[in-house]
């Protein structure tokens, strides 16, 4: 069986010295925000170019964290689009603000800096633009359209960990970066986790306490904040997996190659980059007319392709009528639901198997 991913490989691969800090933790006896949080976040804050980096207990609590902390709840509006995984969306509602959802770039399936600016109102109050699959969202265009309006921009970077943008790693260009360390994620824990990058220490401050009740050094608070805490033991093995993340997105970038040249010429879109960045291939995603009988035809040769998302954010029964809709509709992202599917991509994926995927997909749509 040929998995989508494999968060079970990624612990192989560096099993010894996972185990090693897993045991580290467990024989110093402090669990919750010790020494093992406090170096993940001075190190990857540095890995992303940020000053501050602020670890929590999940990615969605990332974007919620710094909603709240630039003041950002009922009333105000956040846009950002509907092609996305449901806690971009669900993170927006969490905060008490309106989430305005907006159509995509036909090409690189980011969010279409046109439709941003058309959807501006009176309300907006910031932009989220999700780096989608690893890919790099338009960010020169989008904070361009954002500063001229005055929004705040936060970076959704949950797929996208090491992917760079025209010099700049993806969570150090606006005002906040959040990130997922959910397990199949580029730099994956075993288990939840997530983190708040910035270069404003007054918002990273802010983050930082209302991760934890509101408490500040002396546990007094002026608000109510969450509990929402990124654990030793999972910060102690992401500063394990921190140290190859390059060169683990390098194999990511590797396959991906290999896909494009071996599917080149087929009646697929294969994906594109935005000029000027790194993609790092969170996953691996084509366009083709008869997915759902390629899917079938992967899985029944023991390949579990994944469709990445099926169903829009707005088109979600518990989200209906809690999210605006642009006026001119959404019909790229439409479309794109019933046509994109997702080939297996991870660093430990062999060059076997990729042949064998690449077969399989030539023999269904050739």
């Amino acid at each position: 069986m040929i998995l989508c991913a494999s968060p079970l490989a990624q612990y192989q691969s560096h099993k010894e010295e996972i185990l090693e800090a897993i045991e580290r933790v467990l024989e110093g006896g402090n669990y919750i925000l010790g020494p093992e949080v406090e170096k993940f976040e001075k190190s990857f804050a540095a890995y992303c170019g940020a000053d501050y980096a602020v670890g929590v207990s999940s990615g969605t609590d990332a974007l919620i964290l710094a909603l709240r902390a630039l003041d950002i709840g009922p009333g105000d509006e956040v846009i950002t689009v509907s092609h996305t995984a449901l806690a971009t969306v669900a993170a927006i509602i969490a905060s008490g603000a309106t989430p305005v959802l907006v159509d995509i770039d036909p090409s690189c399936y980011t969010m279409d800096p046109e439709c941003f600016q058309r959807a501006i109102t009176s309300r907006t109050k910031a932009v989220i633009p999700v780096h989608l699959y690893g890919q790099p969202s338009d960010m020169d265009a989008i904070t361009k359209i954002a500063r001229e309006h005055g929004l705040f921009v936060i970076e959704d970077c949950a797929q996208a960990a090491g992917a760079i943008y025209k010099g700049m790693r993806v969570g150090s260009i606006g005002d906040a970066g959040c990130f997922s360390f959910y397990p199949t994620k580029n730099l994956g824990a075993i288990g939840d986790g997530g983190m708040v990058v910035s270069k404003n220490a007054g918002l990273a401050q802010r983050i930082r306490r209302l991760r934890q009740y509101g408490w500040d050094e002396k546990r007094t608070t002026d608000e109510p904040g969450l509990n929402s805490r990124l654990d030793e033991i999972q910060a102690a093995i992401l500063n394990v997996k921190l140290k190859s993340l390059d060169e683990d997105n390098a194999r990511r970038r590797g396959i991906a190659q290999l896909y494009n040249e071996g599917l080149a010429g087929l009646p697929i879109a294969l994906p594109n980059e935005h000029p000027d960045t790194t993609h790092v291939y969170h996953l691996y995603v084509i366009a083709c007319k008869e997915r759902d009988q390629l899917q079938k035809r992967l899985a029944d040769s023991g390949v579990l392709a994944g469709v990445h998302y099926p169903v829009p954010g707005h088109r979600h029964g518990g989200y209906v009528g809690k999210a605006t809709v642009s006026p001119k509709g959404l019909p790229i992202t439409e479309e794109l639901g019933a046509t994109i599917v997702s080939l297996p991509i991870y660093p430990e994926l062999s060059r076997c198997n990729v042949n064998e995927i690449i077969s399989l997909t030539r023999g269904h749509t050739r």
